[in-house]
């Protein structure tokens, strides 16, 4: 499970899951380049998370919806340290509301973010990925985008999205030598579901058979095991990481 000596993008990763995961390639001595969209403070705590773990980091500030920034910041990180070994799409935001009610601005501000922003960084790494003849992608989805949820139509939309982008990422790119899995998450205890009531997180739990919410650790590590040789047969598949919850 060692990345020493390889470079993982992990945006999104200056809080919850997009922490864990870079500290997890840290502690098996990756180089991680961490991209966050705002909070200058956290994605700064998680360089040096990062770095107390073992491994290197650096911090790139930008907008996963701007595709030319995001081609931009693959571009620099391959500049920077010579190669992009594993990318993972992380950054996403929910906008919740009812159908009728939903506004045009905000179905476009998730769909941007959580899936053309995908797509521009796949399309940017797929290229420095296929002059090394390999790397890893992993998307991160959700349990709504698999089972939908009253009052996400924009999120879930988003997410199911990503699962069929990465089982024709992975067709795509397997001659190549480039793997493309996504991870979907369930009820993970994170900043996003921190704000719920009580009562609805006791009816989400009754959800649950393994009785608990999950960690952003326990998806870290489901991205780490797609991430390396020990998952070198595996692409175009979803994880599930829901306790559970969906299956």
């Amino acid at each position: 499970m060692s990345f020493e000596g390889k470079v993982v993008m992990v945006t999104g990763g200056s809080r919850g899951i997009g922490r864990a995961c870079a500290v997890a390639f840290g502690r098996q001595k990756a180089t991680v380049v961490i991209t966050y969209a705002g909070n200058e403070a956290a994605a700064a705590e998680t360089v040096g998370l990062v770095q107390e773990a073992g491994g290197r980091a650096q911090a790139v500030r930008f907008d996963v919806a701007d595709t030319a920034a995001c081609a931009a910041a693959v571009e620099e990180a391959v500049k920077a340290h010579g190669r992009l070994d594993v990318l993972v799409n992380n950054a996403g935001v929910a906008v919740d509301g009812l159908l009728m009610r939903f506004k045009d601005e905000d179905w476009d501000r998730v769909l941007d973010t959580n899936l053309k922003g995908a797509f521009a960084l796949v399309r940017a790494a797929s290229r420095p990925m296929m002059k090394q003849r390999g790397g890893a992608i992993i998307n991160l989805t959700s349990v709504v985008g698999e089972m939908g949820n009253a009052g996400q139509s924009a999120y879930a939309a988003s997410k199911a999205g990503l699962i069929g982008f990465t089982k024709s990422v992975a067709r795509e790119l397997a001659s190549r030598n480039i793997r493309c899995n996504a991870v979907s998450p369930g009820f993970i205890d994170t900043d996003m579901t921190s704000v719920l009531g009580e009562d609805i997180k006791k009816n989400l739990l009754g959800q649950v058979p393994l009785g608990r919410l999950g960690s952003a650790e326990d998806v870290a590590q489901a991205v780490l095991f797609l991430a390396s040789d020990a998952a070198a047969y595996i692409t175009g598949e979803t994880l599930k990481v829901n306790g559970g919850m969906y299956m």
